[in-house]
């Protein structure tokens, strides 16, 4: 092939060889130009598509550190309104938010978590009815049931979160103890300190103010309801709503004679909360004849004084619910049933802690036997009115695998005793139903659960739970043989009021083998 001269030393673009074709080497530059060109124009795009990604991971870090903080704080709890750092209402951490925990099935074991894991040895007492004052938070916990040996409350069994029906007075608390100070568990936040126990004393009434102690209702829309004002030797005042539940209202209907305690209010809605207080922290039992015989914290601040001042609605007829103690002792006996069969029943925690750590653990735990402490619960309503439930209609729980509808998440409580007072069994019925099984003097049935019916006691009727229904059991699996207490209450939270509570529990001496059990010598008392 023969070429021009001027191929040898190239200078212009438009040099061809004698073919026609362009040079190697133009051909190479004309596509690096090219490639240049568009590296020009798709830079831009990468580096924006580069600082995308970089704010994408910046999202995702930041995302990650708030979900593992979150998991890090996730069943904190914190005791909150009390006078000392080892008391107050119990909160949960959950979702990055506080709530409260709801006083339902709420008793020492739950109390003996809680200290645990805020580092305190043991527990003194637990409270109920927002003791240390009404929740201004969603309730997170209800229902709850510990073994005692869980190391958070968390780890305990409970209602979904957020599920509850409780209203802002009947928040749960302890009263911890602590000779020696355990070192708590570190949060990435400030963590509520451990301080060595101060007791707070409680004092008579009558002791500090005297026993000539005037009540009066003021604010309300009848002369049966109100705030109630107390006058001491400081002169007239309200008392502080912290604590205040259906015990210290029937003692207060009680003295000013108007008769019983148809409902307590921690509330502002009478007024008086610019008048001082003169009595906070009150506790009765429920039987004194006058708010002079009750305990009170002398000198104390109300902690939500802004937002509570006690109240009552007082009425002159009530229900009184009565455990027939004879039907028990004469229907218990034992019964050994495979897992199997109380699925149901395990879905309304009937069953103890074990049972549900078997289910976790053992594949084969369906097999595997409980053995029940079964009897029949008869209450009878020896008083003037109707015992009703406090949930509406329309908020009653329906729980499908029993294909029925709980009027009352605790209606009855069974536990077991040992020798020194301590639980080491337990059982709770919810109302699942509510009606006049037998009715005498003359009495006719005016409740039954039938078709969604209306669900109730009436006077001198009587609601029989019998023995071989669902929950109407005590789970004794775990119980070596011996001597115990056996405690079935009605009622057993005080959430509705009645006459008196002094013959809603039957208190019975049990003996118990690993093939017999034996209930007798039952006493009335409150629970």
């Amino acid at each position: 092939m023969v070429t021009t001269a001027a191929t040898s030393g190239y200078r212009g673009r438009g040099l061809r060889t004698s073919n026609g074709r362009r040079p190697v080497a133009e051909v190479l530059m004309a596509v690096s130009m090219l490639a240049l060109g568009l590296l020009s124009l798709v830079g831009p795009m990468v580096d924006c598509r580069r600082a995308d990604k970089r704010r994408h991971h910046w999202k995702v870090t930041v995302i990650k550190n708030h979900l593992k903080n979150h998991k890090s704080l996730e069943g904190m709890v914190r005791l909150v309104d009390g006078e000392s750092e080892y008391e107050g209402n119990v909160e949960i951490m959950h979702l990055g938010k506080w709530g409260a925990i709801c006083d339902d099935e709420w008793d020492s074991r739950e109390g003996q978590v809680v200290c645990r894991q805020l580092g305190y040895n043991g527990t003194s007492r637990v409270t109920h009815s927002s003791h240390f004052g009404q929740t201004a938070r969603k309730y997170w916990m209800d229902n709850t049931q510990c073994g005692g040996q869980e190391l958070e409350i968390a780890e305990c069994r409970f209602d979904s979160w957020g599920e509850n029906d409780c209203d802002p007075s009947e928040a749960a608390g302890v009263v911890c103890e602590s000779s020696e100070p355990e070192k708590p568990k570190i949060y990435p936040v400030p963590a509520v300190s451990v301080a060595t126990k101060k007791v707070i004393q409680k004092y008579r009434i009558k002791d500090t103010s005297g026993s000539d102690i005037e009540l009066r209702l003021v604010g309300g829309r009848t002369s049966d309801e109100g705030r109630v004002e107390a006058k001491t030797n400081d002169g007239w005042g309200v008392i502080c709503g912290d604590g205040f539940g259906v015990l210290e209202a029937l003692v207060v209907c009680r003295s000013v004679g108007l008769g019983y305690a148809a409902a307590a209010f921690q509330t502002d809605r009478f007024g008086g909360l610019d008048l001082p207080v003169v009595l906070s922290a009150v506790e009765c039992a429920g039987n004194e004849s006058s708010l002079a015989g009750c305990y009170h914290q002398h000198k104390a601040t109300c902690s939500t004084r802004k937002e509570t001042v006690a109240a009552v609605v007082c009425t002159r007829e009530m229900a009184d619910l009565e455990v027939n103690a004879d039907e028990l002792m004469r229907s218990a006996y034992l019964e050994d049933r495979q897992m199997y069969f109380l699925q149901c029943a395990m879905e309304e925690n009937c069953l103890a802690s074990s049972a549900y750590q078997l289910r976790r653990d053992e594949t084969d735990w369906h097999l595997i036997t409980r053995r029940l402490l079964r009897f029949t619960a008869k209450i009878t309503n020896v008083g003037t009115a109707p015992f009703r439930p406090a949930v509406p209609k329309h908020l009653w729980q329906f729980h499908q695998c029993h294909m029925h509808y709980h009027s009352m998440e605790v209606f009855a409580t069974f536990d077991v005793l040992d020798g020194g007072g301590m639980k080491v069994a337990e059982g709770h019925k919810a109302s699942f139903c509510l009606e006049d099984n037998q009715c005498t003097g003359g009495a006719k049935p005016g409740f039954a659960c039938a078709d969604y019916g209306d669900q109730g006691i009436s006077v001198n009727c009587s609601d029989i739970y019998r023995h071989n229904i669902d929950c109407q059991w005590v789970d004794v699996t775990d119980l070596n043989p011996g001597l115990y207490t056996l405690k079935v209450s009605v009622n057993p939270e005080h959430k509705i009021p009645e006459v008196t509570y002094t013959n809603n529990a039957a208190v019975c001496s049990m003996f118990y083998s690993e093939t017999f059990v034996k209930i007798h010598d039952c006493v009335l008392q409150n629970p």
